[in-house]
């Protein structure tokens, strides 16, 4: 365990403690894993990923209270507030058959720790209702003189709802907060060490048996929580069509009247229209 000095101790004791806990839980299946918790950094991602391309490749989880430069897909901004969200990175050196499908079966193990009714907006965002609760970015990095990749893992939860910058997007999705859903035999809603200790265990475990079975045991499992299911939808490439699931590859498929288009992970951003 890595702890450095906070300028909010109580937060940062929360946060200290689901690292705590979660180390625990998963250094038995992780040996060497290090779980670090910070008061600040750039971004939990840029650092795992740095570290990888200097040799550091160690299963690591990097837990931060604030994020001067957080991102999310497609390089948008995401903004951590102490004490009003959650945000971690999970480094792990991984060598699966192929990557696609990856951040669904991720999304899949996370929305299945956090309380009823979110579900899975393809590729990688959380939904309550149609109101975005948080996503999810994957990237890796080469590793010097070994055969896997280094997989950074990183998720960002609101636990409050926070307010759309004056320069989102006109089509931005509304967010939402933990706070905001039904409580009901679930922890402290907006606690982020407990949803630490919940949820990074969570993702270890589902790269873990990704990198072993590949997408295809997860394929079902998303399609129950699958938001767009059915809905007429838009490609930022101007695609128009009804979703129709995932195939096993993770490619999302498309009903157009000219036939079933499969929209490959990473390539377009998808919304309701």
């Amino acid at each position: 365990m890595n702890d450095r000095t906070a300028t909010d101790p109580a937060l940062l004791r929360r946060l200290h403690a689901g690292a705590e806990a979660l180390w625990q839980a998963l250094v038995p299946f992780e040996p060497g894993l290090t779980v670090e918790v910070v008061p600040h950094i750039d971004s939990t991602n840029a650092e795992l990923l740095r570290r990888a391309r200097a040799g550091q490749a160690a299963p690591t989880v990097l837990a931060a209270l604030t994020q001067t430069a957080g991102r999310g897909r497609r390089g948008r901004p995401w903004v951590t507030v102490p004490g009003a969200s959650l945000a971690f990175s999970v480094g792990l050196p991984m060598a699966p058959a192929q990557w696609a499908g990856l951040s669904l079966a991720v999304g899949v193990a996370v929305v299945s720790a956090l309380p009823p009714g979110v579900r899975l907006k393809w590729p990688n965002d959380l939904w309550w209702h149609g109101r975005k609760l948080g996503g999810i970015l994957i990237e890796t990095a080469a590793l010097p003189d070994m055969q896997p990749r280094y997989a950074v893992i990183g998720l960002g939860l609101n636990l409050h709802t926070p307010q759309l910058p004056p320069e989102a997007a006109l089509d931005a999705l509304p967010p939402v907060g933990l706070r905001e859903l039904p409580a009901d035999g679930q922890p402290p809603l907006d606690d982020a060490g407990v949803w630490l200790a919940r949820l990074a265990p969570a993702i270890v475990h589902a790269a873990r048996s990704f990198e072993r079975e590949g997408f295809g045991p997860w394929q079902a499992r998303f399609g129950a929580l699958d938001a767009l299911a059915g809905r007429a939808v838009v490609t930022s490439d101007g695609l128009h069509g009804v979703a129709d699931g995932v195939d096993g590859d993770g490619a999302l498929r498309i009903r157009t009247p000219q036939g079933v288009v499969r929209v490959q992970h990473g390539e377009v951003s998808v919304r309701p229209c």
